[in-house]
């Protein structure tokens, strides 16, 4: 595979980076704290530092009070960042670089596919959908469109720290996907790609149900020539209806008042099994404590964990954190 444009590449390790980078269309829920958390462990205990980026991009979704809220969140348990947080809607310029080198490449095509077609067309694979490559062939229409990357062919291997190497075929599990919308926006994976390397991120640290995103943001780092991030994926956290913790699935928000009691709940979700003296800790003390015993090698293999619904006043009181 061919580089769009190389770049240097130091012959020492750098220092650890990591970084946390919710979406600003709600408060924080328990998944989201959980690989908070999990991210801030790894860069402390590796004596690195540990970085916070809003993707707020999507203007139909993220607000401003939202932002605002998830940093009060993230303050209440103690998780403090190193550095100023990253606003991907201040970065538009950068991403549009990004795009460009890509389109010049030839390594684009122009897609106008509905959302009703993509719905049916698409290809059921390992990590989700994949586009069907309608478009993939067509001359460039004078519509708006969005433009999908020209995923290829062969096989890419990722190798995640606790799962071990994930080989996926990329045209048939990849695919073509979205770099550009149809909005005038950056897609997600070429945003994150881009963010990644502004930052300097040397791990990511995310949920199982981002692994099919890891996969698309590896390829897009190769044909930038950009270097690639260490991954580790986490379980993701389910309701009792099976569903995954998230904003769209109304989850309840994580309470600043109970901020010792969520740590030390994502701790014993993440088989670190903090012990019952802690119980009534502070943030900073129950991070005293993650800090010096935290195992990733102890981390659940599963994809899916149950989680109990949060007491009512815990959810209550975050929701007014967020107001």
């Amino acid at each position: 595979m061919t580089a769009v444009a190389p770049s240097e590449r130091s012959a020492a390790a750098p220092p650890y980076r990591g970084r946390f980078a919710p979406t600003p269309s709600g408060p924080l829920h328990l998944g989201s704290l959980l690989t908070a958390l999990a991210g801030w462990l790894q860069a402390r205990t590796a004596g690195g530092r540990w970085l916070l980026r809003l993707d707020d991009l999507d203007a139909a979704r993220s607000r401003p009070q939202h932002a605002d809220a998830i940093l009060q969140q993230l303050e209440a348990h103690a998780l403090h960042w190193d550095e100023a947080p990253r606003y991907q809607s201040q970065h538009l310029a950068e991403y549009a670089d990004a795009f460009q080198r890509l389109r010049a490449a030839g390594r684009v095509y122009a897609c106008t596919c509905t959302r009703a077609q993509l719905a049916r067309d698409s290809i059921a694979a390992v990590d989700g959908a994949v586009y069907a490559g309608t478009c993939r062939d067509a001359a460039r229409p004078a519509a708006r469109a969005a433009w999908r990357l020209r995923a290829g062919d062969g096989t890419l291997a990722l190798h995640d720290r606790w799962r071990g190497e994930l080989r996926r075929d990329v045209a048939r599990d990849i695919g073509d996907f979205v770099v550009w919308r149809a909005d005038g926006t950056p897609g997600y994976q070429l945003a994150c790609v881009v963010d990644e390397d502004a930052q300097r991120i040397t791990e990511v640290v995310r949920g199982t149900d981002l692994i099919g995103s890891s996969l698309r943001q590896l390829l897009l780092q190769r044909l930038l020539g950009l270097a690639s991030p260490d991954y580790l994926h986490l379980p993701v956290l389910t309701g009792a209806d099976g569903r995954k913790l998230s904003k769209q699935n109304h989850a309840a928000p994580v309470s600043a008042v109970a901020a010792g009691a969520n740590l030390l709940q994502c701790l014993a979700l993440m088989n670190q099994a903090p012990p019952a003296a802690l119980r009534g800790g502070t943030p900073a003390e129950v991070l005293k404590w993650a800090t010096s015993h935290w195992n990733p090698h102890a981390l659940p293999q599963a994809a899916q964990i149950p989680v109990a619904a949060p007491p009512a006043e815990h959810g209550a009181a975050a929701a007014h954190l967020a107001s």
